[in-house]
């Protein structure tokens, strides 16, 4: 038996440049950290007593004879991938819900293909497993994704990560003072739309409006840049790494007019008024989850003018998917 543990991500700018659309002509940039929000999976041999040989449980539960009629598309191609031959348990929970924007779908990805690595004994890098689940969702099964979330769900941290345009990237540490990083943790909140979407979708408008989007999309990589510099210097107010979230918010809004609705303009615009400096709605668009940067004695503020919505503490990590359990006994 074995037990990933690999942790959802929060992506801060640059997210649109990392469709392969947009980085195999311009390269592209991305920032982005993982927080300590963890998706389990559970994978085991099955044993050879049952009428079925492979059995899924995530929201749905399925049991099967064969790997071509599972339904799950990820669980599906990962075990024809690496040529899965036993029978397989395979069971999903999560700290969050999913389509929710910090990345769960690749999350899963990353952290079902890690398990099945363990369960064959086979130790891979950080960075195999980033490329496999990025080939197993954007070429195998034609998913509508970018690359960022799969390489963050490897690797953990809080990154920058480059898109070349070879279809290669480059993952580097933001060097950060641990109190620095206590400092914007602190000072950020993250808030539940009470609505999820199905990213896909909404990603699917994008790609197809991204050359049209030529201006919007290398500023927003150029912002990269700029938050970096804000965070590794101590002597410039964090306050600044907010006004460019807010920044980076109109621009992605201006991407199409699918990332956002009235509803979400709405709590963004109340966070704002009650003292958010900046925020972003997380992921593709439409819902999930809201980010908010405020100076923390205006927290308290900010819940009670959203008092409807849901707020969930959370703490950057380090680690990346993880084998957190492993037995062959």
């Amino acid at each position: 038996m074995v037990i990933s543990r690999t942790p959802l991500r929060i992506s801060f700018f640059g997210g649109g440049t990392d469709y392969p659309v947009w980085y195999e002509k311009n390269g592209g940039m991305t920032l982005s950290a993982t927080i300590n929000k963890y998706a389990y999976i559970t994978v085991r041999e099955l044993p050879p007593f049952f009428e079925y040989k492979h059995v899924i449980q995530y929201y749905l539960k399925e049991q099967v004879n064969s790997l071509e009629e599972i339904k799950h598309p990820v669980v599906r191609e990962a075990a024809k991938l690496l040529n899965i031959k036993m029978g397989i348990e395979m069971v999903y929970n999560a700290d969050l819900p999913a389509r929710s924007g910090l990345g769960s779908s690749s999350t899963f990805t990353v952290g079902f293909l890690n398990a099945l690595y363990a369960v064959k004994n086979q130790k891979i890098t950080k960075r195999k497993l980033a490329l496999d689940a990025i080939n197993l969702e954007q070429n195998i099964i034609g998913e509508a994704v970018g690359s960022q979330d799969q390489t963050m769900a490897a690797f953990g941290g809080f990154k920058i990560i480059k898109f070349n345009k070879y279809k290669t990237f480059q993952v580097k540490d933001v060097l950060i003072k641990k109190a620095r990083l206590q400092s914007l943790e602190e000072n950020l909140l993250l808030c539940f739309t009470g609505f999820s979407r199905t990213a896909e979708k909404i990603a699917k408008f994008q790609i197809e409006s991204t050359p049209k989007k030529e201006k919007e999309l290398k500023k927003m990589m150029e912002i990269v840049n700029k938050a970096k510099d804000i965070i590794i210097n101590s002597k410039i107010s964090l306050d600044e790494f907010g006004k460019l979230l807010n920044e980076q918010w109109y621009l992605k809004k201006n991407l199409t007019r699918h990332i956002s609705n009235q509803a979400i303009d709405d709590i963004y615009n109340t966070a704002i008024k009650a003292g958010a400096i900046g925020g972003k709605l997380l992921g593709a668009g439409g819902g999930g989850f809201m980010l908010f940067y405020a100076k923390k004695e205006n927290h308290e503020k900010i819940k009670k003018s959203l008092k409807n919505k849901l707020f969930v503490p959370f703490k950057f990590e380090k680690t990346g998917s993880q084998i957190i359990y492993f037995s062959n006994e």
